[in-house]
């Protein structure tokens, strides 16, 4: 009797952790740049960012980095819900601390995160003279 009960909680708390044993990080990169934006800017602003997603968690972490902007950032997220060319909603705001680089976590809903994995998702970085957005970077695995 032992045996078997043991063995079913084993079986059980193999099958309870499958899920977390098949997640995987996923790497999303893109290159910013007033182009991208929608509509383009007229600016000498560059950037970079590489997010790390969780695909169990939906927890996703980055580190943005630019140079050249018209001014200090004012903003920066990530939006979700556009593919090239469209504008959307914020899902992911990165704070207050907007110095290059940017760097922190946090949490993507179901639809955001498969926004992300369907190439819908942008990191945007805003400045007073670019209120909607001085650069603008696609994120793609």
């Amino acid at each position: 009797m032992r045996r078997t009960t043991l063995a079913l909680g084993l079986v059980a708390a193999a099958a309870l952790a499958w899920p977390y044993a098949q997640a995987a990080v996923v790497a999303y990169k893109s290159t910013s740049n007033g182009a991208s934006e929608v509509p383009p800017v007229q600016t000498r602003g560059t950037g970079a960012a590489t997010v790390n997603a969780d695909t169990a968690t939906k927890q996703v972490s980055w580190n943005i980095t630019y140079t050249g902007l018209s001014g200090p950032a004012t903003a920066a997220h990530i939006h979700c819900g556009a593919a090239p060319g469209a504008n959307a909603g914020v899902g992911v705001n990165f704070g207050t601390n907007l110095a290059s680089p940017i760097t922190g976590s946090g949490q993507m809903t179901d639809a955001q995160f498969a926004d992300l994995q369907a190439g819908k998702c942008y990191v945007n970085i805003h400045t007073e003279a670019n209120k909607g957005g001085e650069i603008r970077g696609q994120l793609m695995p």
